[in-house]
């Protein structure tokens, strides 16, 4: 399954977007899906996981009451809906996703292989 990470942009803090990962080259509803980031002079970190169904979700601390991650499974996407954005969720973020797993154990994963492009979130002081 690839990936392509769209609708990153530059906001200020306090504002709010949507992002969206399109997926290609598998059958997307088989696959638990998730959100990472990489800050700049910082590793990779999970944002927010989904199970296939979009039943079971978790997320982040850092996140939780302020990102929503779901999916559109008919159009092969999942999305990350972000509000109260701030200048710490700067960075570059990324879809990743894996079958037969639950949602914590994606999250907690570190490594996927290959990685999109990624689309870059800045939000300003």
């Amino acid at each position: 399954l690839q990936f392509v990470e769209s609708g990153g942009a530059l906001v200020q803090s306090g504002g709010s977007l949507r992002l969206s990962c399109e997926a290609s080259g598998a059958d997307f509803d088989y696959y638990v899906v998730g959100w990472f980031r990489e800050a700049p002079g910082k590793g990779r970190e999970a944002v927010a996981c989904i199970s296939a169904s979009g039943e079971y979700i978790t997320y982040a601390d850092s996140v939780k009451d302020r990102f929503t991650i779901s999916r559109a499974n008919a159009q092969d996407t999942a999305y990350l809906q972000m509000h109260n954005l701030r200048p710490e969720d700067t960075g570059f973020y990324y879809c990743a996703a894996e079958t037969i797993i639950t949602v914590e154990a994606l999250c907690a994963r570190k490594d996927f292989g290959s990685w999109g492009p990624g689309t870059q979130v800045t939000v300003s002081s």
